[in-house]
């Protein structure tokens, strides 16, 4: 499914998209691999808009989960950086189901 080659030249890129989603999409938009996990730091990064949005919004309770779910999102980001930088094509807990980009 995806090219042993195409997993090694784009790992640095794939690693890049948890924290700027945007730069695979420019750098390496002919790499599957690459592109996979730009969809990925995509819904990463609109999951943590919707949340710090809707949360930041809800009084006392929403401001007491934001942190927690601050956290959850950066531990979903540490997994998907160590799944690319291990070359998988893993989802990311609950979030990764869903393919924002083609």
């Amino acid at each position: 499914m995806y090219d042993s080659t195409d997993i090694q030249s784009n790992k640095g890129m794939a690693i890049i998209a948890y924290i700027l989603f945007f730069v695979p999409l420019i750098a390496a938009k002919d790499s599957k691999f690459a592109m996979y996990h730009a969809n990925q730091g995509l819904t990463l990064f609109l999951c943590c808009v919707i949340v710090n949005v809707v949360l930041g919004i809800i009084p006392l309770i929403g401001w007491i989960l934001l942190p927690l779910a601050n956290l959850a999102l950066f531990i979903f980001a540490i997994l998907g950086i160590v799944a690319a930088a291990q070359g998988q094509v893993k989802p990311l807990p609950v979030i990764g189901a869903y393919t924002l980009l083609k």
